[in-house]
């Protein structure tokens, strides 16, 4: 069972500056990269993944084992991140035992509403921060 996954899509680039975030902050445990796409997965993996799994069966498989799934928001939003999200991708992770840490992306066509307008950077460290507390 991976403590943490760490889900993206598109170019893996909120996945990638999580992970970094993690490792600089002296998480040496195992982190399960998992893209939407082979670009995402390889950014990702770049960035201090344990390993690294892609696409549908990759995302709903290790899903239900993770602690932990951190990523944008759109993991839990059907066919978010220009449809890379599937229906299954979504409905596996809002179904999953493990605590999500969902970061705030307004590429995701949404707003959460009693949360401050912050850059992306702070939302990565808030979020690592709230990884890191969880295991």
């Amino acid at each position: 069972m991976a403590k943490i996954v760490v889900m993206d899509g598109q170019g893996g680039g909120f996945g990638r500056a999580l992970i970094e975030k993690l490792r600089a902050a002296g998480y040496a445990g195992e982190i399960l990269a998992v893209g939407t796409n082979a670009a995402a997965t390889a950014a990702m993996l770049k960035a201090g993944a344990s390993a690294g799994a892609t696409g549908e069966n990759a995302a709903v498989f290790n899903a239900a084992r993770a602690q932990v799934i951190a990523g944008p928001i759109g993991l839990v939003m059907a066919n978010s991140m220009l449809g890379e999200c599937s229906p299954a991708m979504a409905a596996a992770v809002a179904s999953s035992g493990a605590h999500k840490v969902l970061i705030p992306a307004t590429r995701c066509g949404v707003s959460v509403a009693g949360l401050p307008e912050l850059p992306l950077a702070d939302y990565i460290a808030d979020a690592a921060r709230r990884v890191l507390e969880l295991v």
